[in-house]
C-alpha cells in the first residue's frame, strides 16, 4: 500500500480501489504475478497480473464505484493503460475493477471492438440447451 501511495497519483480513493483490488486478485482469486504500474497521464494505478502461471499478463484498472466515466474516457484508458498485443489482430483490452464502498469489486472486461466469447467451460450446460432446442422443434 505504501508503494502504492508513493506514485504520482493525487486521489487516494484511487490508491485505495487498487488496493482493494489488488489485494482480491492475490489473496481471494489466487492470481500470479500481481503487480501495480502507476499511470499518471490518467492518474490511474493500474495492475498487471495472470489468472494462470502461464496465461498472458491482464490489465486491471481499478476505480471507485463513484467514478462517472464517458466513452472518451473509457476509449483513452483503453489505449493508454492496454499492453501490446503480439498479434496486431487481437483486440485492446483492459478489465475495469469497479469498487463498492464495502470493498465489493465487480470485474468488467473492456475491448475496443466486438470480441466472439469463448465456448463455456461447463459441458453440461452446452448439453442442456441442444437438448432445450431438440425439445422445441419436437413439439412444434
Amino acid at each position: 500500500f505504501t508503494e502504492m501511495m508513493s506514485l504520482d497519483i493525487s486521489d487516494s480513493t484511487q490508491i485505495y480501489a487498487a488496493f482493494v483490488v489488488f489485494l482480491d486478485l492475490l489473496e481471494g482469486r489466487n492470481w500470479h504475478e500481481v503487480k501495480h504500474v502507476g499511470v499518471a497521464e490518467l492518474q490511474l494505478v493500474c495492475l498487471h497480473a495472470r489468472q494462470r502461471e502461464h496465461d498472458s499478463l491482464e490489465v486491471m484498472v481499478p476505480l471507485p464505484v463513484h467514478i462517472s466515466l464517458s466513452h472518451e474516457r473509457i476509449r483513452e484508458i483503453l489505449k493508454k493503460a492496454s499492453l501490446p498485443q503480439d498479434n496486431p489482430d487481437t483486440p485492446l483490452s483492459v478489465t475495469l475493477a469497479i469498487v463498492e464502498t464495502d470493498s465489493t469489486v465487480v470485474y468488467y472486461k473492456m475491448t475496443d471492438g466486438l470480441v466472439i466469447p469463448d465456448p463455456p467451460d461447463d459441458t453440461e450446460d452446452v448439453d442442456n440447451k441442444q437438448w432445450r432446442k431438440k425439445r422445441k422443434k419436437l413439439f412444434k
